[in-house]
């Protein structure tokens, strides 16, 4: 029996989707139109969602949604990164916070490394969560306030007990933002669009690096004693107030899912949801036997991800001197003031360089090259670094070192190509990656030793060879994607489970084609090395 193909709607047709339906008959596919069946299964669809999905304002359309999303998610991401990374510890440090505590070296080191006790391992469930709650607006507003109310009591800590439960405490909302924010623009960007928008949301972190110091160096100078209290506790108190206003403004701000934001017309969700299916081949939608534990079970069996979690937690080890930054700089030879001041131009050129080089990934689809050129540019920082002690020499490092980071940004969205579906199984292995990368910077914070100053040659050493070794894995990587791409080249799709079946279903019914037609369609999705 011949195929009966459903054909592209235009503004004349009828605003209820076609999804048709296959069976066999005689070793045969025929398939049917179902209109009614699915006009009772789901709501009707409004007339101008049909014509959104015309040829004629498919593109202006979509352009209207990507500025819409640029010009609210994107600012607020970067405010929430703004005020949750800004390094108010190390810099507090500057200003006699670890006198006034009576901390020692090791006491010291041990309140950076805890927070990666809860940090590291609260981001696999933090990320299991926000797949599956309706709002992760709420969700991650409610962690921005949880981590600015601990950001603020540590200001009031006076011993080394008090400080180091705010630093364990302030782990857990913390585990909410960046893997949650990266994991969160993949449910709106497609593939080639995700690498210049998470390196803008990025660049958010490393700003904070740069303003972070700047003010920091404005509060520890001008209110140092101001109403009897030391300067770095108001440091503190500042940056956990402005936190806590910046998540409730977040619970207004950001989006939900593209099937749920409120602030979307019910047309332009309905072209959220085509876009994404349409760059993979299925709908960006978890089946109902698709469970947040389906997602773990399918991340652990997936050798790509302990690589990648492996990859990254030595790529942080080589730039884990950011939790150390103002005091590299003090090592140049000037007062607190100035040295606060010098920490920020080498993170606003790693700014610039992080979006410049993301901007390329998305144009090019290239990712190996744009991730590992980053940190060669930072083993050759190390090398300079070892070589001299002038203060121009250290300076350039700095900068080489800061533009390392340009790497990292793109790592989460080459872990969201990588992984694509379900969505479930990718916000896991996004988790994963990042949580167990995070142990980089746990081990870093034991590597730059004070009694390694002011040459830190060791810490050096270590670093440069933890980046010759991401680079390694992340090679392993690229050859592992490009032999499944040449796979999916060799052959067709022969086994789909129920979930994969139901998703490139709920595909061809958002776009209005047949079944075979969306299957077709996912032979062209590659995987991006």
């Amino acid at each position: 029996m011949a195929n009966a193909v459903t054909r592209r709607r235009s503004d004349s047709d009828v605003s209820e989707p076609s999804t048709p339906i296959s069976k066999p008959e005689d070793s045969q596919i025929e398939v049917v139109d179902t209109d009614a069946r699915l006009a009772a299964k789901d709501a009707p669809v409004r007339d101008d969602d049909g014509r959104l999905l015309s040829d004629e304002e498919r593109k202006a359309a979509e352009a209207r949604i990507k500025r819409m999303l640029d010009m609210r998610l994107m600012p607020m991401t970067i405010l929430i990164f703004l005020m949750n990374y800004i390094d108010a510890f190390t810099s507090a440090r500057l200003q006699g916070m670890q006198t006034d505590l009576g901390l020692t070296d090791i006491q010291y080191e041990t309140v950076i490394a805890i927070l990666y006790a809860s940090y590291v391992p609260a981001q696999i469930p933090s990320n299991m969560i926000i797949n599956k709650v309706p709002r992760p607006s709420l969700y991650i507003g409610i962690c921005i306030i949880l981590w600015g109310l601990t950001s603020a009591l540590t200001g009031v800590t006076h011993n080394f007990a008090g400080i180091l439960c705010c630093r364990v405490f302030i782990g857990l909302p913390e585990a909410a933002f960046y893997p949650g924010s990266m994991y969160l623009l993949s449910r709106w960007y497609t593939r080639k669009e995700l690498s210049f928008r998470g390196a803008i949301l990025y660049g958010g972190l490393l700003i904070s690096n740069a303003f972070g110091s700047l003010i920091a160096a404005g509060i520890l100078e001008g209110l140092n004693g101001a109403r009897g209290i030391a300067a770095w506790r108001w440091l503190f108190y500042i940056e956990g107030s402005i936190t806590i206003c910046v998540g409730f403004l977040a619970m207004w701000a950001l989006p939900d899912y593209p099937h749920n934001t409120r602030w979307m017309t019910p047309s332009e969700r309905r072209l959220a949801q085509v876009r994404l299916a349409e760059d993979a081949g299925e709908a960006d939608e978890d089946s109902a036997s698709e469970s947040a534990w389906h997602g773990l079970r399918l991340a652990l069996r997936d050798p790509k991800v302990y690589i990648l979690a492996l990859m990254t937690c030595s790529q942080l080890l080589g730039l884990s001197f950011v939790n150390f930054f103002p005091t590299l700089t003090q090592t140049l030879g000037f007062n607190n003031t100035i040295s606060l001041l010098l920490a920020a131009p080498p993170w606003i050129l790693a700014t610039i360089v992080t979006c410049v080089i993301a901007w390329n990934a998305d144009r090019t689809g290239e990712r190996y090259f744009h991730i590992n050129a980053p940190w060669w540019g930072v083993i050759v920082g190390y090398i300079i670094g070892l070589s001299t002690m002038s203060t121009g020499g250290r300076y350039v490092c700095m900068f080489l070192m800061a533009s390392g980071y340009a790497g990292f940004a793109l790592t989460l969205v080459w872990v969201s190509n990588a992984i694509p579906r379900p969505p479930a199984k990718r916000s896991v292995a996004m988790g994963i990656v990042n949580g167990f990368g995070n142990m980089g910077n746990l081990i870093g914070s034991f590597v730059w030793k004070a009694s390694w100053g002011p040459e830190y040659h060791p810490a050096m050493i270590i670093s440069l060879a933890s980046l010759a070794f991401a680079s390694f894995l992340a090679f392993i990587v690229r050859c592992m994607l490009i032999r499944d791409n040449k796979a999916l080249e060799a052959e067709m799709m022969e086994k789909m489970d129920e979930g994969e079946k139901e998703r490139i279903a709920d595909a061809a019914r958002l776009e209005g084609i047949t079944f075979e037609e969306a299957l077709e369609r996912k032979k062209g999705f590659r995987y991006l090395y």
